[in-house]
């Protein structure tokens, strides 16, 4: 191994943020021994390179923007990132004010499902749709509210 853990954390970092837990298991992977991977770990957050909190930010208003998470399983995909739930905590309260979960509901139903009619729909059809968003966690009465779905139609 010509490279340091530094330089290869460096690198890794150079292509997108990560989280503390994401980069130790990559470093570990590629072979660096672990008291390398702490010092270089130390490095990278002493020099303001790694940083869980900027990590978590990024990634939760990527999946917000998006629509591919939001609620309980955007904190689930963050905690399976290695991010601790206080970091969780502060990153997504800081952007729950500039994407609203209504809001955020809406414009993934208007952009994935434009032509979706609850009215005209199948139970099939709802279901599918439903399912889809309770998956990127949105909860029930949230999709219900926003299709205008009678409870029993579900």
């Amino acid at each position: 191994m010509s490279t340091t853990p530094f330089d290869a954390g460096l690198r890794l970092l150079a292509l997108r943020d990560h989280s503390e837990a994401e980069l130790r298991r990559k470093l570990k992977t590629k072979g660096y021994p672990a008291d390398g991977i702490d010092g270089a770990v130390a490095r990278l957050k002493e020099l303001s390179y790694l940083d869980d909190l900027r990590f978590a930010r990024i990634f939760a208003e990527g999946a917000l923007r998006g629509g591919r998470y939001v609620g309980e399983r955007l904190r689930r995909e963050l905690k399976m990132r290695g991010v601790a739930e206080s970091v969780i905590r502060e990153a997504l309260g800081e952007l729950e004010e500039e994407f609203p979960a209504q809001e955020t509901l809406a414009a993934l139903i208007a952009r994935r499902f434009s032509g979706f009619d609850p009215q005209a729909a199948t139970d099939k059809e709802k279901r599918r749709v439903v399912s889809y968003l309770m998956r990127r966690g949105f909860a029930l009465g949230a999709i219900s509210k926003e299709l205008k779905l009678n409870s029993t139609m579900i």
